[in-house]
């Protein structure tokens, strides 16, 4: 009875505990193991309602694998790995029902615009809202205090990677912003070293580059975080820090919006535990663009 007590309290207590655990074991599960983590990751709507015949059979194991799979999570049993699952649905539709006058926007006749509108807050909402306190300062902390911060995202990815680093650039020293121009790429994590923090940023369909490079900056001892759009993402397995932005859209392009407005509230966040010297910083940088002439006035003298 003792070790029941002991299982039952030693497994992940949420399904954010599941989820980390599962990426922390992931390289080192068995074959079939390593599937049934994957499929929970990538599809716990699904799972909550599977019963284990149903699970075994979708994922091509059988079901004393997926006794065993839940029994070494530290879970009571199968039932325990669906009471997670359910509980994260039910979260997600709390959610849901929150934003669903947005969304319905959609389908109410609406033009592309309030479409795109409501879609783009019902995303940035979502986003913020499965946020952990604990993640965010780790993550916050991580990107104020470590030795030099890469931030990468390619392709579509790039530009809130961009944005990200350019507003952390004005914040602290040492802040790059990978690109891989011109085959670049290798050249650029030659830079990455233990103790720096490396941002990857990637949704479906994942670049690879950005994979590999999360992966990189792992072994080397980085402290790595993920801004991807599904639990089953690769860079979620990859990340110490992993934050899920939805990228949900009127059209056939994936919207990015969440992405930005994520970024510049890590970077709002860092300005504010820098405190004081971000100040410095700022008036540093704001005499130099003024002795270059960088910007033009907004005024104009009036025509005659």
């Amino acid at each position: 009875m003792a070790a029941t007590s002991e299982q039952s309290t030693s497994g992940p207590a949420s399904f954010d505990e599941l989820l980390a655990e599962l990426r922390r074991r992931l390289d080192s599960m068995s074959p079939s193991h390593r599937k049934l983590a994957e499929r929970v990751m990538s599809d716990p709507e699904t799972v909550a309602f599977m019963t284990v015949s149903e699970l075994a059979s979708a994922v091509g194991v059988n079901q004393a694998t997926v006794v065993r799979f839940a029994n070494g999570l530290g879970l009571q049993g199968y039932p325990g790995l669906i009471r997670l699952c359910r509980e994260h649905l039910q979260e997600q539709a709390q959610l849901l029902r929150r934003f669903d006058s947005m969304e319905q926007l959609g389908n109410a006749g609406s033009g592309v615009l309030e479409q795109a509108a409501a879609l783009d807050q019902a995303n940035i909402a979502r986003t913020f809202a499965r946020i952990e306190e604990p993640t965010w300062h780790r993550v916050v902390e991580h990107l104020a205090r470590d030795a030099h911060v890469h931030v990468l995202g390619l392709r579509k990815s790039h530009a809130p990677a961009y944005l990200l680093g350019y507003l952390l650039g004005m914040l602290r020293e040492d802040v790059h912003t990978i690109n891989g121009a011109a085959g670049s790429l290798t050249d650029e994590l030659r830079r990455v070293r233990a103790g720096d923090c490396f941002v990857a940023i990637s949704i479906h369909r994942y670049s690879t580059d950005t994979v590999r490079a999360a992966q990189w900056a792992s072994d080397r001892g980085a402290h790595v975080v993920a801004l991807t759009d599904n639990a089953g993402s690769p860079l979620a397995t990859t990340a110490h820090d992993c934050f899920l932005v939805d990228a949900s859209s009127a059209s056939v392009l994936r919207s990015m919006t969440a992405f930005t407005a994520l970024a510049q509230a890590l970077a709002a966040g860092v300005a504010q535990t820098l405190g004081h010297s971000v100040r410095s910083t700022l008036l540093e940088e704001e005499n130099l663009l003024s002795s270059f002439g960088i910007y033009r006035s907004g005024t104009t003298s009036a025509r005659g």
